[in-house]
């Protein structure tokens, strides 16, 4: 697509992104809205609309070549993700449930489920493109060194005896004689069979007759599958068989798309020389223009401030601004009464931080009573709404009605550098300016009014060695003599930092849940789909840990839990979060972890390593497959001396330290959530995701993409349909164990011959155990005991989430009751 086509995409986002703004800042704050529903409503149609306007950005910023273009779509697109996920934990707060269902919204706004999915920001991995590669070298030059080459051992070639050829050959002569005499009768019973059959001669006119009948059936048979495959593509519900591979079209769009981002780099070269040359010109050229004007403007102040006060004034400080405050639209008379209440406010600060504290708890009783007049539901205070309005205003202000008919190929604009460097220009040369100018109204003082400045010096060195002395106490680095580079070697020795397998988060399978909306109308709490799951992982995994503006305001997530039964791609979900991001992925699994730095002092060894090196090198994963065994109720006898509880201490405080500018992520992983303690775990997990076996929406997907995947071909002959119906139950674990099993080599070859049928898989299908209804059932009773589980339980109930769910005998749920 043409630059003009980009540029429309932004502009229709920004409008977009205008009547959001309108909404959610209005001038008269919004009254609370008492009917939760209502105000759920709000919310989610917020939560599409913003998603719809974060497609377009990602899409702009992605294929926009223009670098200032860029820069400016930048904040905004990391400002729509914040708000992103702010409505989102404010969505799981107000229903208490992790998944939403949105039927009603898609379809009064004229949506699909694809314009629901969240995109992955294209720019995550392009951006960070040389620091993996660096990594990457780093794994292979370990793995290198850890296994090395060996040799290949000679092909031992074993001598048969005279005895076994012979018989070999008999053998093979035999079985070729018996296919010949088989087939041979084969051939005699068929013709006498022939021969029996034999009716009386029939005439030409019915021998005709019946010919003509057969053929008319077989081509009006064929006519009519032939409309009925075109009618199915039409309604977009098969493939057209023409279009599995990409069309020319589709690949010059690819090729366009590469062709843009090497102009984007090559664009972003320039600029930055750009940007230097600017930066020397204006230094060079209007620095010593700029200084002289500032210190004029400067001593004339000295000269106003005297003649109206009869003394020279303070300078200011530049922890106050220094000049700037000079420059502002006042009398020298306000600006030497500002000075000195300043100074009156600097000598009182602790008295009247006292009055402070008491006025705002008043203000806070005030509010209270506000709130208790006015109760009802209130949409929580956003950290992005400024941002996004600002970048919004910038939009509008520059971009918006700009002409660039002279910028066809989309370079840069040198007077827009002029204009913003010019200001970082100003304040470096107004610190140089401040220095002169303060010591030179010491001399007028001195001269004049016979005055020594000293005080404010001091003080200044008193606050800033008070400063230093509140600095807290840092961590002990337990390697501090130690380079990155050596415990990135050793953590990798010890297996404890792997290299994540190369899937993405597309390729967890899954369809959209199209019934939710209306089971939950019908007091039925519904399953999530995979899709739902896939959706909830890119929220409080990827987005995140991709970008670090979002992840420092967004609602700091640390650690997160997948619940579910084995086979439903818990593991690969891990491994394309890190894939998605560029993150490390470490392994701190109990079972990997065992035997690994005895002792106390070892453990905490380990951790030290692996944190530091995940703060260092961040985005980073740290996995805790099988998270039910540090929380063991009971630790069985055959793994008491694996030890798997060794974490359950040490690792909780750790993850304390995590804060809002470290990109470090805990991911556990479990399909035995019984057997551990509940509150341990529901402290340890910020958020619990229970993963579902895969519905039959879901299961029909997957067979689909799956035998694609592995070299097969759906064709009418093969029955989806049929067999997503009789694999309820079974894992996309199992599923990919069954098509692999299926889809050999040789089965692949025959396939022009011999289509694949649905009973081919089923015999194999059948060999494997299903999740049984009876195990996902006990995991939505394990589900509805955590903190969120229990809310949600309470909702469904009529009751507000904080109260307490009655038991059988009609008292609170906290008194204990027979079942």
């Amino acid at each position: 697509m043409s630059h003009s086509t980009y540029n429309r995409l932004w502009s229709e986002a920004h409008k977009e992104l205008n009547c959001l703004l309108a909404q959610e800042l209005p001038k008269e704050p919004h009254r609370p809205e008492k009917d939760r529903v209502v105000f759920f409503q709000r919310l989610v149609t917020l939560y599409v609309h913003y998603i719809q306007i974060f497609r377009q950005l990602e899409e702009a910023y992605d294929q926009i070549i223009h670098p200032q273009k860029r820069r400016v779509i930048r904040p905004v697109l990391e400002g729509v993700m914040g708000r992103i996920l702010e409505l989102k934990n404010e969505m799981v707060e107000k229903e208490f449930s992790e998944y939403h269902y949105m039927d009603d919204i898609v379809q009064d706004l004229k949506l699909t489920p694809e314009d629901l999915e969240i995109p992955i920001p294209r720019y995550f991995i392009r951006e960070r493109s040389k620091v993996l590669q660096e990594r990457d070298a780093m794994f292979a030059t370990v793995l290198n060194q850890m296994k090395p080459m060996d040799k290949p051992e000679p092909h031992v070639v074993r001598m048969m005896t005279l005895e076994r050829a012979v018989k070999i050959i008999q053998v093979s002569e035999r079985a070729r004689q018996g296919r010949l005499r088989a087939k041979f009768m084969r051939e005699i019973n068929k013709s006498s069979e022939r021969q029996k059959k034999e009716h009386e001669a029939i005439t030409s006119n019915q021998a005709a007759v019946t010919i003509q009948k057969v053929w008319r059936g077989y081509a009006q048979r064929k006519k009519t599958k032939k409309l009925w495959e075109e009618e199915m593509i039409f309604l977009g519900m098969a493939m057209d068989p023409k279009r599995s591979y990409p069309s020319p079209l589709t690949l010059i769009v690819q090729n366009n798309e590469a062709n843009r981002r090497i102009r984007q780099e090559d664009h972003e070269e320039d600029y930055q020389k750009s940007i230097g040359s600017v930066i020397y010109q204006l230094r060079e050229v209007e620095g010593p223009e700029i200084k002289e004007a500032m210190k004029d403007q400067i001593r004339q102040w000295f000269l106003e401030c005297r003649d109206a006060t009869g003394s020279f004034p303070d300078y200011p400080e530049e922890e106050d601004g220094g000049s700037a405050l000079l420059f502002a639209d006042k009398t020298p008379e306000q600006l030497a009464e500002e000075l000195a209440a300043k100074e009156e406010e600097d000598a009182n600060k602790k008295q009247k931080g006292k009055e402070e504290v008491k006025e705002k708890g008043k203000k806070n009783k005030g509010k209270v009573q506000d709130e208790e007049e006015e109760p009802g539901l209130k949409m929580l205070p956003s950290a992005y709404l400024e941002d996004l309005e600002r970048g919004h205003k910038t939009f509008a202000a520059v971009w918006q009605n700009r002409n660039e008919s002279k910028n066809f190929s989309q370079r840069h604009e040198t007077e827009l550098i002029k204009e913003e460097k010019r200001k970082e220009i100003e304040v470096e040369i107004r610190k140089q300016v401040d220095e002169l100018m303060r010591q030179e109204l010491a001399n007028w003082k001195l001269a004049v009014d016979k005055e020594k400045i000293g005080k404010s010096k001091g003080a200044a060195k008193k606050k800033k060695a008070l400063k230093n002395g509140k600095r807290k106490k840092k961590d002990k680095d337990l390697t501090a003599d130690r380079t990155i580079e050596s415990l990135f070697k050793e953590l990798v020795e010890q297996e404890l930092l792997k290299k994540p397998n190369s899937v993405k988060l597309q390729d967890y399978q899954g369809d959209y849940s199209y019934l939710g909306t209306t089971l939950r109308q019908s007091d039925i709490e519904p399953m999530p789909s995979l899709s739902d799951v896939r959706q909830v992982v890119a929220l409080y995994a990827v987005l995140p840990l991709g970008s670090q503006t979002v992840h420092e305001k967004v609602p700091l997530v640390k650690s997160m839990l997948l619940a579910g039964p084995s086979g439903v791609g818990k593991k690969m979900l891990v491994h394309a979060i890190c894939q998605e991001t560029g993150a490390n992925l470490f392994d701190l699994s109990p079972l990997n972890v065992a035997g690994k730095y005895p002792g106390k002092s070892g453990l905490q060894m380990m951790l030290h390593m692996v944190f530091k090196v995940a703060r260092l090198m961040q985005p980073s994963v740290i996995w805790i497959g099988d998270a039910e065994k540090m929380f063991y109720k009971k630790v069985p006898k055959d793994e008491k001396e694996l030890d798997p509880k060794r974490l359950k201490k040490d690792l909780p405080k750790i993850l304390k330290s995590i804060r809002g500018e470290d990109c470090v992520l805990v991911v556990g992983t479990t399909n035995d959530p019984h057997s551990a303690d509940l509150k341990s775990l529901c402290k340890f997990y910020n958020k619990i995701i229970l993963i579902p076996r895969p519905d039959y929406a879901s299961r029909y997907v997957m067979w689909k993409e799956l035998i694609k995947k592995n070299g097969g071909e759906p064709t009418n002959n093969l029955d989806l349909s049929s067999l997503a119906k009789i694999s309820d139950g079974y894992t996309p674990g199992h599923m990919v164990q069954v098509v692999n099993s299926v889809l050999t080599e040789r089965r692949i070859q025959q396939l022009a011959k011999r289509p694949l049928t649905a009973a081919e898989f089923v015999t194999p299908l059948a060999r494997i155990d299903p999740v049984f209804q009876e195990e996902e059932a006990a995991l939505k009773n394990w589900y509805a005991k955590t903190p969120l589980g229990k809310k949600r339980v309470k909702a469904a109930l009529g009751k507000d989430g904080d109260e307490d769910v009655p038991t059988k005998d009609g008292k609170g749920g906290k008194k204990k009751g027979k079942k």
